[in-house]
């Protein structure tokens, strides 16, 4: 059985897009992921210390979001897979990435990509 530790509305500021003003000017990006994980250890102990700290983990997702550029939404997603499945109880990670002012001419809430990675 998997059990899944959902993280839902993290918004970082970060350079990502193809246009000259989206590489020099940070933007909002609102992120969702699924972690899946054995949550079961912590379940029974009710210790911090057996389960994956989510606090450690978007800390770590936004200080290498804020560090890096990315041209495309898919690098930007894949990269927060790559720091996700470095947690070795991580057996598999969804994440989902909104770009949140898309800059297109028409009325866009969001443009967004959604990738699913597991451990190999």
């Amino acid at each position: 059985m998997t059990d899944v530790l959902e993280l839902r509305g993290l918004r970082v500021m970060a350079l990502c897009g193809a246009l000259p003003e989206e590489r020099e000017r940070a933007q909002p990006f609102e992120l969702d992921i699924d972690v899946h994980t054995d949550l079961s250890v912590a379940g029974k102990s009710d210790n911090l210390d057996d389960t994956l700290d989510y606090g450690s983990l978007t800390e770590a997702i936004s200080i290498v979001l804020h560090g890096e550029q990315y041209t495309l939404l898919e690098r930007m997603a894949e990269r927060v897979t790559e720091i996700v499945l470095d947690a070795p109880t991580v057996e598999k990670v969804v994440v989902s990435v909104h770009k949140l002012r898309p800059p297109v001419s028409e009325h866009l809430a969001t443009a967004g990509v959604r990738i699913e990675r597991t451990r190999s």
